[in-house]
């Protein structure tokens, strides 16, 4: 008997799970697109201010 055909068909390999939500190439984090160091402080002073009104 070949044991090898019983069974379950094997799922592809290497294959994540489910999609992340910043991953590369999706709208929140395009291809070849880098935000500069004034725009990175910019957000992050945006974000600690909107904490601190909170």
């Amino acid at each position: 008997m070949d044991y090898s055909k019983s069974g379950n068909p094997k799922g592809p390999k290497n294959a994540p799970r489910h999609t992340e939500h910043n991953s590369k190439g999706s709208s929140k984090n395009p291809f070849g697109q880098k935000e500069t160091k004034a725009e990175l402080l910019a957000r992050m002073k945006a974000a600690a201010a909107e904490r601190q009104k909170n």
